[in-house]
């Protein structure tokens, strides 16, 4: 894995910060950075453990958004965050040729799951939802397209972010009640906890193929690797990488 956004937070921090930011964002305080960097130690990536498929695919706090056919044989899930650099570099460099390759012609169906590293992550994963499921990826790569742009310090993320959402069609109304939505939050934060505790998420971009956490730099050719769909050097070549790379 390449250099990642780092978050480790132990669950009952996650819980007094998420029922902070609620009471915050209720009164009308804006989210700030940082809130979901604090505390826990790293799981070196070679001692973590590969989930049960089961409970990784099973219904969480927030419901999957799907793209690709549902039977598919092939499942990608993606734990991100809209702050994280990472993310927005995959999303824009690699997500296109894996969507053409494999979930276009209905050989994997994927699913962006939440894991803010910060609250204006969070925000940005609430307008997202709140935009509804047909618009929910538009709004990902909207955000992630601009992210150079939204992601700053104080008052002025919020109103990017209310530009994103006007774009979109979102009243100035309508984004006011998304970000006082103490459900949809706690939501995000409970889709967080699931990912960190149950499954060793601990940085983004994150990948699952096939319940498999994913090997090697999130490049096109990785995917080919872990889908089975990869030339033999190319194969053994990433299972070499993967056995020797330390965890990062």
């Amino acid at each position: 894995m390449s250099e990642t956004e780092k978050a480790a937070p132990n669950k009952a921090l996650m819980i007094a910060i998420g029922a902070v930011v609620a009471v915050a964002v209720a009164a009308g305080v804006y989210y700030y950075r940082g809130g979901f960097h604090q505390g826990g130690a790293r799981v070196a990536d070679k001692d973590k453990v590969d989930p049960d498929v089961a409970v990784l695919m099973a219904s969480g706090p927030l419901p999957d958004i799907v793209i690709g056919s549902a039977d598919a044989p092939n499942s990608i899930v993606e734990y991100a965050s809209m702050t994280c650099p990472h993310c927005a570099q995959f999303q824009k460099e690699v997500f296109p040729e894996l969507k053409t390759k494999y979930i276009d012609t209905g050989k994997a169906r994927y699913m962006l799951r939440e894991f803010p590293l910060d609250n204006l992550a969070a925000a940005a994963f609430m307008l997202a939802r709140c935009s509804g499921n047909d618009r929910y990826y538009p709004m990902v790569d909207a955000m992630f397209s601009t992210q150079e742009n939204w992601v700053v310090p104080g008052a002025e993320a919020k109103d990017k972010l209310l530009q994103i959402a006007r774009q979109a069609g979102i009243s100035k109304e309508q984004f006011d009640q998304c970000l006082a939505n103490k459900e949809l939050f706690s939501k995000i934060v409970q889709t967080r906890e699931t990912a960190h505790e149950k499954f060793q998420v601990d940085s983004t971009p994150t990948f699952f193929v096939n319940g498999k956490r994913m090997k090697g730099d999130h490049q096109i050719k990785d995917f080919e690797v872990a889908l089975g769909d990869a030339p033999a050097a190319d194969a053994d070549k990433s299972k070499t990488e993967g056995s020797t790379k330390p965890g990062q």
